[in-house]
């Protein structure tokens, strides 16, 4: 990561937990709606989205892995959310019982806005030609090390 792109997520991310703190104020809240902070650990949402790459019509990858890699970064980049993303690789099953195995690009957002993951989801499975897009939540205690 470059030091200007690491000082925009960090910049981003301290910015967010100012605004959730103002929120949290006085209030118990759901996880999503406000960071707290305990022992300079930060409260934080980290949402998945599991990205297959194989096209839904023919279950098969179309394009090289790159080329869906520059597009989930357009995508991201559209949506000025820092991210993090990985590829992976494994199988499952079919409604109909086809077993296949794909390669899955997996994109990593901390704190994002729901409506900005569901429209990200969206775009990604129509760009990508998917059935589904998969996310996943889970609740983080992180910490910047200056």
């Amino acid at each position: 990561m470059h030091n200007g792109d690491y000082m925009l997520l960090r910049q981003h991310l301290l910015h967010e937990q100012q605004l959730l703190q103002k929120h949290l104020a006085g209030a118990l809240l759901h996880p999503r709606e406000g960071a707290s902070e305990s022992g300079g650990k930060i409260q934080m949402v980290e949402t998945k989205l599991y990205v297959g790459l194989n096209d839904a019509d023919t279950k098969k990858q179309i394009l090289e892995t790159e080329e869906y890699l520059k597009q989930l970064k357009e995508i991201c980049f559209t949506y000025h959310v820092p991210f993090s993303v990985g590829l992976e690789e494994g199988g499952y099953f079919h409604d109909n019982g086809e077993y296949v195995e794909e390669k899955t690009l997996v994109l990593t957002l901390i704190d994002a806005e729901q409506d900005t993951i569901q429209k990200i989801a969206k775009d990604l499975r129509t760009l990508f030609h998917q059935e589904s897009v998969l996310l996943t939540e889970d609740v983080i205690r992180g910490s910047y090390v200056s």
